[in-house]
């Protein structure tokens, strides 16, 4: 557990704007998404993250954010046959919205200064944890500190398990692995003891067909990741997408999401949070 998490509500001023509230002008040089038909609406989001974002064999999309996205665009008016769905790889985020490939992404993109200052942050919508996934039967690892003499999945490119091991688990044994699928193949096969990323990832993974009851959340709460909705830097959108956000906690669909995307794996979501307030 993290003792020492706390709140910062966000203001807007000129060294930090995250989640002002209230709405500015279109930035110079933004334009909108390119539509076919002025009714349909572009949104970004991962394809290849279950629970969270994902493409699907026969072409349709599941997961808690294309869920808060189509709730949001049923509220700016876009019915659900009027949404194009694009995929925002992490690395392609901010340039898809400066670009104005795309309305605005959901895409379990976690708010911090950097990227505020390339665009603008509607939410947060929900609060995520790095946490650990290991096997249902497993009792071995109850606290962070059990991960030393463990063997930790490290998925290229991420920087998660190598945090474990320098801040928390030094003796912690790395095994690489290309992706998260890979690490939960081991994981099943006893290969590794764990796998580390946010909460909401893992328990969108386990709660796969054919992983649910095999694994649990270690519910350790490493660190804290606000999810937000990213428009491009001005743009009016941002008050209204904070407008629908509060609606859908208002009338329980928020909840239905959460129990419908990560319901398995033991996984404990915090409450929706307040628009405007980043937990640190």
């Amino acid at each position: 557990m993290n003792p020492l998490r706390t709140t910062r509500t966000l203001v807007a001023s000129a060294t930090a704007v995250v989640l002002a509230l209230g709405t500015a002008s279109v930035a110079q040089g933004a334009v909108p998404a390119d539509h076919d038909d002025d009714d349909q609406i572009t949104i970004g989001i991962k394809f290849d993250q279950p629970g969270i974002g994902l493409k699907t064999p026969d072409g349709t999309y599941t997961g808690f954010d294309v869920d808060v996205a189509t709730y949001i665009a049923k509220q700016l008016g876009h019915e659900p046959d009027q949404i194009v769905w694009k995929e925002a790889k992490s690395a392609d985020r901010e340039t898809m919205l400066q670009r104005g490939d795309v309305d605005f992404i959901a895409a379990s993109y976690s708010i911090n200064d950097e990227r505020a200052e390339k665009v603008d942050f509607a939410g947060p919508y929900l609060l995520a944890h790095q946490d650990v996934l290991i096997r249902a039967d497993d009792d071995s690892i109850k606290q962070p500190s059990d991960l030393n003499d463990k063997r930790l999945c490290s998925v290229t490119g991420s920087t998660s398990a190598q945090n474990v091991k320098e801040e928390i688990a030094p003796d912690a044994q790395l095994q690489e692995y290309g992706g998260y699928s890979e690490c939960l193949t081991g994981l099943e096969n006893g290969v590794i003891d764990a796998l580390t990323t946010d909460d909401s990832i893992l328990a969108g993974y386990a709660a796969q067909e054919g992983f649910k009851g095999k694994f649990k959340l270690g519910g350790f709460e490493l660190s804290n990741e606000n999810y937000g909705i990213g428009v491009q830097k001005g743009s009016d959108l941002k008050g209204e997408i904070n407008t629908a956000l509060e609606k859908m906690v208002e009338d329980g669909s928020w909840d239905e999401a959460v129990e419908k995307n990560f319901g398995p794996a033991n996984y404990q979501n915090e409450p929706a949070p307040k628009i405007g307030v980043i937990v640190e």
